[in-house]
C-alpha cells in the first residue's frame, strides 16, 4: 500500500538505525576515554610540555597523553582540524586566523610568551650589516604564520617598506639550506630553526639588532568538541603542565637538559635562550589584542578570504579549565 513501509523494509531500517546508535556510542566511548593525543611543535616553547613528559606529571594527575611533534604549529593545527589530535600547540596568529571564520578550536591556556622566539637571520656576504641594508634583498620565511607577521612588524619598525624587500614564501624545513645556497639573503623564522640558521651560516651570520617588536604567545588549542566530552582530563592536563611550570622556574638547569635531549641540543645553548621564554599558564586580555591586531594585519594583507571581518576575540578562547586548575592565572572577563 502507498505510504506503508514493509515488514522487511522497516527491518533493515531497524538494523540501520541500531548500527549507527552502536557507532555513535563507540565514538564518544573513544572520546570519553583512551590518551590525549597532542601535537605538539617542536622547539623551546614547548618546554612544558617536554617537561611533563619526562617527569611523568600527566600520568600523576592520571591523564594519558601522547605527543606527537610537528615542525610548526601550523602542521600541529592542521593535525587538529582533520582529527588526527585532540589538542595542539601554536602561536597565537594560527588561531586568530582560524577565528575569523567558523571554527571548532578553542585556546585553553598560553603555555608561554616570548619577544625573541622569531629572529631574522643574514648573511653579510650579501652586503648586510645594518637593517637598512635588507633593502633589495630577499628574504625567506613562512606565509601566514607568526614569522610573517614578524616580519612584517621588524621591517616597520625599521622603516623599511614591504614592496623593498623581496618575501619569498617557504616551507620551514626549507629556509636553513636556501639560505646556505645562497638563494635568499635573509630569513624570518622561529627557534630552534634560527639557531640552525646561525650554526650554518657561522661567521658568516649578520649581527643584526632584535627589538621586540612582536611579543609571541604559545598557546594550547583543543577541539571543542573534546570538552564537551573531556573536560575534567583537559583539567588534569592543565595541572601537569602547571607542574611543569614550577619545576622550570625552580629548576631550569634540569629543564634545559631536558629540552637539549628533545631538540638534540647542547645543554650550555638551551640554558643561554631559556632566558627568552616567560613559561606561564596564562589567559590574559594582551593574548587577545595580539590576536586582534593579528586579525586585522590579516585582512589587510589579503592572508584570508574576502569579506571576513574581525569580530570579538573571546570566543576563540575557553578559559573554564584554567579557571577551574589555577583562576589566578586567568585575567580575562567572566561570558
Amino acid at each position: 500500500m502507498s505510504g506503508q513501509i514493509s515488514r522487511p523494509r522497516w527491518g533493515r531500517l531497524l538494523r540501520q538505525l541500531a548500527a549507527g546508535w552502536l557507532a555513535g556510542l563507540a565514538l564518544l566511548g573513544v572520546a570519553a576515554g583512551g590518551d590525549l593525543r597532542l601535537a605538539v611543535s617542536r622547539g623551546p616553547v614547548s618546554l612544558p610540555l617536554y617537561v611533563a613528559d619526562a617527569k611523568g606529571y600527566f600520568n600523576a594527575e592520571g591523564v594519558g597523553v601522547r605527543l606527537t611533534e610537528c615542525n610548526s604549529g601550523r602542521q600541529c593545527f592542521a593535525q587538529l582540524e582533520q582529527g588526527q589530535a585532540d589538542l595542539a600547540t601554536a602561536a597565537e596568529l594560527i588561531i586568530a586566523l582560524d577565528s575569523l571564520k567558523s571554527s571548532n578550536a578553542t585556546i585553553v591556556a598560553s603555555l608561554s610568551s616570548s619577544a625573541q622566539q622569531i629572529k631574522l637571520v643574514a648573511r653579510q656576504s650579501a652586503g648586510i650589516a645594518v637593517p637598512a641594508d635588507l633593502r633589495g634583498k630577499r628574504i625567506g620565511t613562512v606565509a601566514r604564520t607568526s614569522a610573517q607577521f614578524f616580519l612584517d612588524s621588524w621591517l616597520l619598525y625599521h622603516d623599511i617598506e614591504a614592496a623593498d624587500v623581496k618575501v619569498v614564501a617557504l616551507g620551514v624545513d626549507q629556509l636553513v639550506d636556501a639560505l646556505a645556497a645562497r638563494r635568499i639573503d635573509a630569513v624570518a623564522i622561529w627557534e630552534p630553526v634560527a639557531a640552525q640558521a646561525q650554526a650554518q651560516l657561522g661567521r658568516d651570520v649578520a649581527p643584526l639588532p632584535a627589538p621586540r617588536v612582536y611579543n609571541q604567545h604559545f598557546v594550547l588549542v583543543a577541539a571543542r568538541s573534546l570538552l564537551a566530552v573531556r573536560e575534567t582530563d583537559v583539567q588534569r592536563l592543565l595541572r601537569a603542565l602547571w607542574r611543569a611550570e614550577q619545576l622550570i622556574a625552580e629548576r631550569p638547569g634540569e629543564a634545559a637538559e631536558i629540552l637539549a635531549s628533545r631538540l638534540q641540543q647542547d645543554v650550555a645553548q638551551v640554558k643561554a635562550s631559556l632566558g627568552e621564554h616567560d613559561f606561564k599558564l596564562s589567559l590574559t586580555p594582551t593574548l587577545l589584542s595580539t590576536m586582534d591586531s593579528q586579525a586585522r594585519w590579516a585582512i589587510r594583507e589579503r592572508l584570508v578570504e574576502p569579506g571576513q571581518r574581525v569580530g570579538t576575540l573571546l570566543g576563540a578562547v575557553d578559559p573554564a579549565p584554567l579557571r577551574k586548575v589555577a583562576p589566578q592565572a586567568v585575567s580575562l572577563p567572566l561570558p
